[in-house]
């Protein structure tokens, strides 16, 4: 119920409570304060020895930041910078700073840096302290740049290029900060980043334009490998544990499919119950699920993938940046 009048509140006409406008107006002073303090030098920033690229969003929810750090991470190698990652690791109970690797628990590190190191190759570090975590990235020397995913935020790590995700179909809602609205800090902060990357929906004249693109369905038993379009006309069980449920939804039926939606908060730490449907109907997941129910899989689960796509001038545009910070 409290998440059903969030979203009627924040994405819809549904006024904000009076208690919800007071309390953004103290979070509003308390977010321009602290943003203060790093710009006078009252509270430290640090510098890494190698550029920093933070990609984050002044919104919460998910917007798609781990499928375009998955395709930043991916692209700069390409064009011979190696890429890693640091991340906080939320949903995990390690506090870092801590190497991800192919065999680490996404209850202990996180199911978004464990995602990301599995599908871009690309070293990652967690931990609460961002800077230990970026010291740690960097020390095995393997490293050109980092990304700092879901950092823009946090300004103790002192940034080079700034990218801001923005989601295409709900952007900014009500257009007002928490809890009133969906906002981590004003719109005013879009000016001062480097680049809008916009997911879905239609891309404003000075946003860059991202869309994930389907990728198919891998089963969690056996990992065979079948498109989307297996599924069409349908019923199945869709499993969403994210930010923004709906958008993986509405993505099954743009192919057909007929989804019963069971929708988690984000971050959920799935067990075997969770998924006892009891009817034989195929479950569709995330990734980011699915990294946390492979040691409970059952026939007939399987992961979605999405890729995401970037405009090629983009990314040459990053890269020059990136070279010359």
């Amino acid at each position: 119920m409290a998440a059903a009048r969030r979203e009627q509140v924040w994405y819809h006409d549904a006024p904000p409570p009076l208690g919800w406008r007071l309390l953004a107006r103290v979070y509003a002073v308390v977010v321009a304060l602290r943003r203060q303090a790093y710009a006078r030098g009252w509270l430290r920033s640090y510098k890494l020895a190698r550029p920093v690229v933070v990609v984050g969003n002044i919104s919460v929810g998910g917007t798609g930041k781990t499928p375009l750090t998955i395709a930043l991470a991916r692209a700069l190698a390409a064009r011979g910078l190696r890429a890693g990652v640091v991340s906080r690791g939320y949903g995990g109970t390690a506090r870092g700073p801590l190497r991800v690797t192919a065999d680490s628990s996404p209850t202990e590190v996180g199911d978004e840096p464990l995602l990301i190191h599995l599908r871009s190759g690309a070293p990652v570090v967690i931990g609460r302290d961002r800077v230990a975590a970026a010291e740690l990235l960097l020390s095995g020397g393997e490293v050109d740049v980092v990304l700092a995913d879901d950092g823009l935020q946090h300004y103790r790590l002192r940034r080079d290029i700034e990218i801001c995700v923005i989601d295409g179909a709900r952007r900014f809602g009500n257009r007002r900060l928490l809890p009133a609205g969906p906002l981590r800090e004003p719109l005013s902060r879009l000016q001062r980043v480097d680049f809008r990357v916009c997911n879905g929906g239609l891309a404003h004249a000075d946003e860059v334009q991202l869309h994930l693109r389907d990728d198919g369905a891998t089963a969690l038993l056996g990992g065979a490998h079948v498109t989307l379009e297996s599924f069409a006309h349908r019923r199945v069980h869709a499993v969403a544990g994210i930010g923004n449920p709906r958008r993986f939804f509405d993505s099954l039926r743009a192919c057909r499919i007929e989804p019963i939606e069971h929708a988690f908060a984000d971050h959920h730490a799935f067990r075997a119950e969770d998924l006892a449907f009891g009817d034989g109907l195929p479950v569709l997941m995330t990734e980011k699920d699915a990294i946390k129910c492979r040691a409970f899989a059952r026939a007939d689960w399987w992961l979605v993938a999405v890729q995401a796509q970037l405009p090629e001038r983009f990314l040459d545009t990053l890269a020059s940046r990136i070279r010359a910070a």
